[in-house]
C-alpha cells in the first residue's frame, strides 16, 4: 500500500510539472502580442500591489492579480535614459558606454554618439524578423540625431517625443524641450489634450488596428515625471492630501492607471487576452525630492543605487502560461525582458548576442530551478553596486563601501561592512574586475549632477506608507 501511495504521489508530481510545461508549450507556433508598459519616475510604494494606502491603482492591481508580481524587480540604472537603453537591449548599458544620463553633452564628447549606440540591437530589432509589427507610443529619450530615431531602431510606428520629458498640456510645432513637437508616423498629430490620455488613446487605437499580425507595443508613458501637472478632475479625488506636490503626484498616477486600464480593456475587447503577454515596469525609482513620490519601504530614490533608485514595480501577465496571482521573489531585472520576449515569440537567443538578461519563462513555469541571477552589477557615473545573493555592496568616491543584507534589511538601515570585512573585500574585487572592463562613456552629464547624487545618499527618506485618505 505504501509503495502504491508513493507511486501515485510521483505520478501526480510529474503531471503537475508536465501541465506547467504544456501551458507554455501549448501556445504552439502562435507568437503572442507583446505589450510593454513603462511608467516614468514611479515610486516603488505608489501602487496598490506594493502596499500603497493613499493612491488607488485598481487597474494595475488587477494586472498584478492576473499575472506574476516580482517583489525584487530591478532596472539597470537609477535614471531614465540608461535604464531604457538596458531595457531595450537586454545588455547592461555600461558595457556599451551608456552609464550617464542623456543630457547636454560635455565638451570633448562627440554629439554624434549621444544616443543608444547603433551597434546595439533593440527588442524591436529582434522581433521584426519574427513577423512582428513594432510600435512605440510615448517617450524615447535614447537620442535625437537621425541615426538614433525609433524608425532606425526597429520600430515601424512612432507617436511621441524624442526627449526626456514633456509638458502635459502644451506642445508646439517649433517648440523645444518640454514643449517639443509630437512626432507621428501615420497621421498628422492633433494638439495634445493631456499627454497621459493621448498616449493611452494612441495605444488603444494601435491595438484596435492590429488584430491579425503579432505586434510589439512599447507604451512609454512620461507620467509621473515632472513637470507636476494634473487634471482638475483627478486632483479632486485627492483633496485630503494636504501637500500640494504630493496631491498632484497622486492625481498623475491615478490618470496613468486609468489609461493602463483602457489599454488592457482594448486587448480584452479584441479577444486577444490569451495571446498577449503584458509587462508593466517603471524606468527607475521615484525621485522623492522632485515629484513627491514614495519608495517605502525602500531607502533612496532616483539617481542613486540604494534600493529606492533601482527596485521598481514590476508585473508580467500571460494568461494560460503564467499562473494568476503569483509572486516571484528571486531578483530579476529589466534586462530579462528582451530574451523573454524573443523566446516567447519562438525566436532564438545566441551566445554571440552576449546578453546580461535571461529568459524568465522557464523559471516562472517551474521548468528550471534555481534563480535567474546569482550576481547583478550597476554603475551610474560616481556610483557602483553589486548584489550577490542576499548581500548588496555600494561603492562611492567619498566614503567606505556600504554593505547591506537585503534578506533582513530591505530598507538598508544597517551598514554591515565593518562586521564583514572579508565579504566586503571579495565583493569589491568582483565589482572592480567588472568595472575595469567597461568602455569609456559615449556621453557625459555635467558635474553638478554628480555632487547632487552624493548628497542624495545622505538624505532621509520616508520608509513607511502614508495613511489612506
Amino acid at each position: 500500500m505504501k509503495r502504491n501511495w508513493l507511486i501515485h504521489i510521483m505520478i501526480w508530481c510529474l503531471l503537475c510539472g508536465l501541465a506547467s510545461t504544456c501551458a507554455w508549450a501549448g501556445t504552439g507556433n502562435i507568437r503572442p502580442n507583446i505589450i510593454l508598459i513603462v511608467a516614468d519616475d514611479l515610486g516603488y510604494g505608489d501602487v496598490g500591489f506594493n502596499g500603497s494606502l493613499q493612491i488607488r491603482t485598481p487597474n494595475l492591481d488587477a494586472l498584478a492579480s492576473q499575472g506574476v508580481r516580482f517583489t525584487q524587480g530591478y532596472v539597470s540604472s537609477a535614471v531614465c535614459s540608461p535604464s531604457r537603453a538596458g531595457l531595450l537591449t537586454g545588455r547592461n548599458q555600461p558595457r556599451f558606454g551608456y552609464d550617464n544620463n542623456l543630457a547636454e553633452n560635455q565638451r570633448g564628447y562627440d554629439p554624434e554618439y549621444a544616443g543608444l549606440p547603433v551597434t546595439e540591437k533593440t527588442i524591436a530589432d529582434s522581433l521584426k524578423p519574427l513577423g512582428y509589427v513594432n510600435a512605440l507610443i510615448g517617450k524615447w529619450h535614447l537620442g535625437t540625431r537621425p541615426q538614433f530615431h525609433p524608425h532606425k531602431r526597429g520600430f515601424d510606428v512612432f507617436w511621441g517625443f524624442l526627449g526626456g520629458g514633456h509638458d502635459y498640456f502644451k506642445s508646439s510645432p517649433n517648440g523645444a524641450g518640454y514643449q517639443s513637437p509630437i512626432e507621428c508616423s501615420y497621421k498628422q498629430p492633433r494638439p495634445i489634450t493631456y499627454i497621459t490620455d493621448d498616449i493611452g488613446h494612441e495605444a488603444v487605437d494601435f491595438i484596435k488596428g492590429h488584430t491579425e499580425q503579432p505586434f510589439f507595443l512599447y507604451v512609454a508613458f512620461n507620467a509621473p515625471h515632472a513637470p507636476m501637472q494634473a487634471l482638475d478632475q483627478d486632483l479632486a479625488l485627492y483633496t485630503n492630501v494636504k501637500e500640494k506636490k504630493r496631491r498632484t503626484y497622486c492625481a498623475m498616477v491615478h490618470r496613468l492607471d486609468v489609461n493602463i486600464g483602457a489599454i488592457l480593456a482594448a486587448v480584452e475587447s479584441a479577444g486577444m487576452s490569451q495571446r498577449t503577454l503584458v509587462v508593466f515596469i517603471s524606468d527607475n525609482g521615484g525621485p522623492v525630492d522632485s515629484n513627491a513620490s514614495i519608495n517605502a519601504p525602500l531607502n533612496g530614490q532616483k539617481g542613486i543605487l540604494l534600493e529606492g533608485g533601482i527596485r521598481v514595480p514590476f508585473v508580467m501577465k500571460w494568461p494560460g502560461v503564467l499562473k494568476p496571482g503569483s509572486v516571484y521573489d528571486p531578483p530579476v531585472w529589466s534586462l530579462d525582458l528582451l530574451p523573454t520576449f524573443v523566446k516567447a515569440a519562438r525566436g532564438t537567443i545566441t551566445e554571440k548576442q552576449d546578453l546580461d538578461g535571461v529568459d524568465l519563462l522557464p523559471y516562472l513555469t517551474n521548468q528550471v530551478r534555481g534563480v535567474p541571477h546569482e550576481t547583478m552589477q550597476w554603475r551610474f557615473t560616481i556610483s557602483a553596486a553589486i548584489r550577490s545573493g542576499q548581500w548588496k555592496l555600494i561603492r562611492l568616491p567619498d566614503r567606505l563601501p556600504m554593505l547591506y543584507d537585503l534578506s533582513a534589511d530591505i530598507s538598508e538601515q544597517h551598514d554591515l561592512a565593518i562586521q564583514n570585512l572579508g565579504l566586503v573585500q571579495s565583493m569589491l574585487k568582483d565589482l572592480g574586475q567588472w568595472d575595469v572592463r567597461l568602455p569609456h562613456p559615449v556621453c557625459l552629464e555635467g558635474a553638478v549632477w554628480k555632487r547632487r547624487q552624493l548628497a542624495l545618499y545622505d538624505t532621509q527618506y520616508p520608509l513607511v506608507q502614508p495613511e489612506a485618505n
